[in-house]
């Protein structure tokens, strides 16, 4: 029996998924709005602000706020843990999480 390399063949279903994940999400910002491009987080990790891609900076509630109100792309608002959380749309694409965005 011919020996397989299952640790490549996975890392290639992996790319091939990101790929798809990345053609599906579709353009990139359609509408326009701002979006999230770095973060600002506390001593625990938490995110406690945001900036913005005309570069303004936000507390946790007034972008809670504008992302509820839809003026943000690409994120959603959900409640968990007796409040609402701003999160990045599940997209499949790990890369652009709010979490793994630069800090400022």
């Amino acid at each position: 029996m011919e020996q397989q390399d299952f640790e490549k063949i996975f890392d290639q279903y992996k790319q091939q998924s990101t790929q798809q994940a990345q053609k599906e999400a579709g353009p990139s910002n359609p509408d326009g709005k701002e979006e999230f491009v770095a973060v600002r987080k506390n001593d625990d990790g938490d995110i406690i602000a945001f900036k913005t891609s005309s570069g303004r900076e936000l507390d946790y509630i007034t972008a809670l706020n504008e992302a509820k109100a839809g003026e943000i792309a690409h994120v959603d608002v959900f409640h968990k843990y007796g409040r609402d959380i701003i999160r990045s749309e599940p997209d499949g694409i790990k890369e652009n999480n709010l979490d793994r965005l630069p800090e400022f």
